[in-house]
């Protein structure tokens, strides 16, 4: 009577033993996905944001450049938004994406330059890096 309780139990755990398994081989599948899709969201989002700043410092060492050729150029009111935003820049973590602050700055990098930029009354603008369906040849 043992063996045929053991027949049917292990027949009753069939479902249960494939159900372990399979989560097991899910999830060892799901945690190496899951560092490589990180990881290229992490470049592409890495790469985006070091174009927007470098897009910025581009814009700022311009402005800066015309300030030196002549210092009356801008009104005050303008400067300080250039020191300012060079400022940002420069307190901007690089290195350590995942400091709270990032995007505090960001968003005060974008408002710094439409303050700028209408200060100015230029029409600059970041679209960013133009993708392959946007370049026409």
């Amino acid at each position: 009577m043992d063996s045929a309780d053991d027949i049917f139990d292990s027949s009753l755990n069939l479902e249960e033993t494939h159900y372990q398994e399979g989560y097991k081989e899910g999830y060892s599948h799901g945690i190496a996905t899951g560092k490589e899709e990180g990881r290229e969201v992490g470049l592409k989002t890495g790469f985006e944001t070091g174009e927007e700043l470098g897009f910025y410092k581009g814009c700022v060492d311009v402005w800066n450049s015309a300030i030196q050729v002549d210092p009356t150029r801008f009104s005050t009111r303008v400067r300080k938004n250039i020191n300012q935003m060079q400022e940002l820049i420069q307190k901007y973590p690089v290195m350590d994406p995942e400091n709270e602050s990032v995007q505090d700055i960001m968003e005060d990098l974008r408002l710094r330059f439409r303050v700028i930029r209408a200060a100015l009354g230029v029409k600059l603008e970041y679209n960013g890096y133009p993708k392959p369906k946007d370049i026409e040849f």
